[in-house]
């Protein structure tokens, strides 16, 4: 992961002149219930290529090369149904994940009247983000690359085209798993496959030819091994992330302070969608009922007097002052 900070002011204030909202526009009319949600972003989409590409050729290699030719058609035949429905489940979960609105925070809200609505009292504060002109909830920070505020960012994922966050960060946990699955799944096949072909003439075990036939199980295997450390890593911190409630940014940020503990089978049954059952896995199930934002999740309590009295002077500031809240984790 990659830590990329950036330097803009955070304005904290109840009153809304501080916020300064004669500079936002009135957020745009919402669209369709529903609609997709897709990032135009080059690299992601050559990343997300990319991904979909490596799948098809562990697809190719493993019907075509190993399967198809074997003279032991129950073993292919058991293992082409498990392989290529596990492979079908990671492209799924590739979509939902690319495709959902990971919780984006309605754009450029930060006007007067929407805050003036809010109807805030004393001692409570509202985040403004100067990027996208958003009041931020708590535990939402702006992604550079999606230009929006995203509820519970864990991190951007490139290989997914977006952020995981929180309505989309189920179908990135069950990518990763099947992606992983499918990569054991191959390297299992691929060690049988080079036993058989040892034991046997090579000419009788592929189609192909002998050279081109090692030169496939081999970029296989480099690809399954790469993949299968890749994804278990990160699914190992997805779910340690889910099961203790703290994001990778909110870790981040945190650095080495401790923490109490927050972790809850609440959490992983928010993410993966009530009680534990076969939904868990499908990529076609969503979240346990997303609820919509309220009036009283923009509002946050100052953490102290002195942070809401020297409001003007962090804006004074605002060229010398880190924002914490900018901070932006990939998975490159």
């Amino acid at each position: 992961m990659m830590l990329t900070p950036a330097h803009h002011f955070r304005d904290i204030e109840r009153k809304p002149e501080y916020l300064q909202p004669e500079k936002c526009v009135p957020p745009p009319y919402p669209g369709p219930a529903g609609a997709m949600w897709f990032i135009r972003d080059g690299c992601g989409i050559a990343c997300a290529i990319v991904t979909w590409f490596l799948v098809l050729y562990a697809e190719f290699v493993v019907l075509f090369v190993m399967l198809i030719p074997s003279r032991d058609y129950a073993y292919s035949i058991v293992n082409g149904i498990l392989f290529n429905l596990l492979a079908f489940l990671a492209l799924a979960s590739h979509c939902r994940a690319m495709l959902t609105d990971p919780g984006a925070v309605p754009k450029g809200n930060a006007t007067k009247e929407f805050i003036e609505s809010l109807q805030l009292k004393p001692g409570q504060v509202v985040y403004k983000c100067p990027k996208c002109c958003s009041i931020k909830p708590d535990r939402a920070h702006h992604c550079s690359v999606c230009k929006r505020c995203i509820r519970k960012m864990d991190h951007h994922c490139p290989w997914v085209n977006n952020c995981v966050g929180e309505n989309n960060q189920k179908y990135f946990v069950l990518f990763t798993m099947y992606i992983a699955l499918i990569s054991l799944h191959a390297l299992i096949m691929v060690g049988f496959h080079f036993l058989r072909c040892f034991e046997e003439d090579w000419t009788k075990c592929s189609s192909f030819s002998p050279p081109t036939t090692v030169i496939l199980l081999i970029l296989l295997c480099f690809e399954g091994l790469l993949f299968f450390i890749f994804t278990s890593v990160m699914f190992g911190t997805q779910v340690h992330s889910i099961c203790t409630d703290e994001t990778g940014i909110e870790r981040l940020k945190r650095k080495h302070q401790p923490r109490e503990y927050r972790g809850s089978w609440k959490f992983v049954q928010d993410i993966f969608g009530g009680t534990f059952s076969l939904n868990w896995f499908n990529p076609f199930s969503g979240p346990w009922h997303p609820k919509p934002l309220s009036d009283g999740d923009w509002v946050q309590q100052a953490a102290s007097t002195s942070e809401t009295d020297n409001t003007e002077m962090t804006e004074e500031r605002s060229g010398d002052t880190k924002d914490e809240d900018s901070v932006e984790v990939t998975d490159e």
